[in-house]
């Protein structure tokens, strides 16, 4: 239970307050121009893709803009089912994807998963954006989100740019749940990897320009964002709170809770 106090004191508390998330909010906007000012490395690799609309270049998924985003979605090609939580990160990004179209920035979701697993997964889910199969192309592991099984029995791998131990079960409790969730086992399930990816194309040249991984996501997971302003915080445990949004028992947002 937290203090009370009197309206007076809750505001003396909260102007305090509110000038560390001033110069969180200046620190922010720092990292942003920091982010925008790393070094681009160019792409010659021809990667394809299928799309709704046929077969993909990297350089077709750019769709007119000068701007690519690209969410690395877990969606490997012997899961029955995408991951739950980067589910829950695109619940939060599906509405964005038309704004930045406008805003001359085109955003795709990439997944390994043949393109009519992602098409029948994504007309249940109820999402529009666009969503492209990388199944049989380097793309995934080139930008490190996904790995084979020597690798995950060797370790060595770079994720989040560090290298990665062996994977050791037993220190993923978490995994069994979103695992079996997939439709797939641990190990097969952690083999793909979440992840963010920028590029640029200025005279019909592509460039990597951004990526991030694990916890530089948590910006992009919308209702965490909201989570972190209700009175109890994430209020979390080691258990996995949260389903895809058709799978929760209470149905949808407006329906009573018992």
């Amino acid at each position: 239970m937290n203090k009370i106090v009197s309206r007076k004191d809750w505001l003396a508390a909260r102007r305090e307050l509110l000038a560390a998330e001033k110069e969180h909010t200046h620190r922010s906007d720092a990292l942003a121009k920091q982010r925008q000012q790393l070094p681009w490395v160019r792409i010659d690799k021809e990667y394809r893709f299928d799309t709704d609309a046929g077969p993909a270049s990297l350089a077709d998924l750019f769709r007119g803009r000068s701007q690519l985003l690209i969410y690395h979605f877990m969606f490997g090609p012997d899961y029955t089912a995408g991951c739950p939580s980067c589910s829950a990160i695109a619940d939060g990004y599906n509405g964005s994807v038309t704004h930045l179209a406008n805003h001359d920035v085109m955003f795709w979701t990439i997944s390994r998963a043949p393109l009519p697993k992602l098409q029948e997964y994504k007309k249940r889910m109820g999402w529009t954006f666009p969503w492209a199969s990388s199944f049989g192309s380097d793309f995934n592991f080139d930008f490190n989100v996904r790995l084979t099984e020597d690798q995950q029995r060797e370790g060595g791998v770079e994720y989040n740019f560090e290298r990665e131990e062996v994977w050791n079960p037993a220190e993923s409790e978490g995994v069994v749940t979103f695992a079996k969730m997939s439709g797939t086992d641990p190990a097969t399930y952690v083999r793909e990897r979440p992840g963010m990816s920028s590029f640029a194309l200025e005279d019909g040249i592509i460039y990597h320009t951004y990526s991030a991984y694990a916890r530089g996501l948590d910006a992009l997971w919308g209702m965490y964002q909201w989570l972190d302003r209700a009175p109890k915080g994430r209020n979390e445990d080691d258990s996995v709170w949260w389903r895809r949004h058709d799978e929760y028992e209470s149905g949808t947002a407006d329906t009573p809770i018992s």
